[in-house]
């Protein structure tokens, strides 16, 4: 294990003790505490803490897979419309009454969404102009067809839970929701780390990979599976959370070797302490109106970023 992976975990070590102590009713570990103190902890903060900390591994780690083999600095997949797609699948099951299959709805999405642009990153050209063009017409038509879907919603009521629920939250998610997130996301991580050695020998081109022993339909089909997995486990439970795959990979990758393969790891860890932090925080904001909601904080923090990217880009290639 690497010193990066060391000091992500030991700040873990920090930010998950302070999560179940931190909200608008702040609990004293030391202070005497009243009969609410305990089910507070366990039936409230402690399954929010334990879904940031597998929505934002699974997140981190796909965006980290998805940079590596679209070999694009800029792959999210929020940008490419695989969590759009996977909410357009779950908001699909609200429309339907399938409530029960918004999971399954969900996975199927993005893992549609991600087979599409994996069969444009089998072709031969690998531009970063046509992966964003790509991945921008999938989410535009995820967006288009679920404000389709809202407008057609039966009652106020029915619109109201769906745009809710598309702002991405942890709020009131309780063990039940760990419970569907976590295993997909397990499953997922696992179909990531094995395309590692893969993704390393993409980086010397695809004929040399291939000469190596990689079979890039093999590649393709455990990105596929990997993040479609992770991503649509994670919108399923919590609605569409962006920009974690794309910032977290490009904060940590200076602190590695630069692998695709070692980016994994830390992007998962660093995914889980960015969620957690940026949830505590949602939780601890002033605001009138209630809490602020998980997945606008984060596209606050992200829009910024990703134009400090562009601008980056731009000046590298002028």
């Amino acid at each position: 294990m690497n010193r990066t992976a060391l000091i992500l975990l030991a700040a873990l070590a920090i930010a998950i003790p302070l999560s179940l102590l931190a909200g608008q009713v702040w609990i004293n570990p030391l202070a005497p505490q009243n009969a609410n103190a305990l089910p507070i902890l366990l039936e409230l903060r402690a399954p929010r803490a334990a879904l940031a900390l597998v929505i934002g591994a699974g997140l981190g780690a796909s965006g980290a897979a998805m940079q590596g083999y679209l070999r694009n600095p800029l792959a999210d997949p929020g940008l490419f419309g695989i969590a759009p797609m996977a909410a357009l699948g779950a908001v699909l099951s609200f429309a339907t009454g399938l409530t029960l299959a918004l999971p399954v709805f969900a996975l199927i999405g993005a893992a549609g969404a991600m087979a599409g642009l994996g069969l444009i990153a089998a072709g031969n050209a690998r531009s970063t102009a046509l992966f964003t063009l790509a991945g921008l017409m999938l989410a535009s038509l995820a967006g288009a067809l679920t404000s389709l879907i809202i407008s057609l919603a039966p009652n106020p009521f029915a619109m109201s839970e769906i745009v809710t629920w598309l702002m991405g939250s942890l709020a009131d998610r309780s063990w039940a929701d760990v419970a569907i997130a976590a295993p997909p996301t397990a499953l997922g991580l696992i179909l990531l780390a094995r395309a590692g050695p893969a993704l390393d020998a993409l980086t010397l081109g695809e004929d040399t990979a291939r000469s190596l022993g990689f079979s890039p339909s093999r590649l393709l089909w455990l990105m596929v599976l990997g993040v479609g997995l992770v991503v649509g486990a994670g919108v399923a439970v919590t609605g569409i959370i962006g920009f974690v795959g794309l910032m977290v990979p490009h904060l940590v990758r200076p602190f590695t070797d630069q692998r695709p393969s070692s980016l994994l790891g830390p992007s998962a860890l660093g995914g889980a302490l960015l969620l957690l932090v940026a949830d505590c925080l949602c939780r601890v904001l002033p605001l009138s109106g209630g809490e602020l909601r998980l997945g606008i904080a984060l596209s606050l923090i992200g829009a910024p970023f990703f134009l400090r990217l562009l601008l980056r880009l731009r000046s590298e290639l002028a």
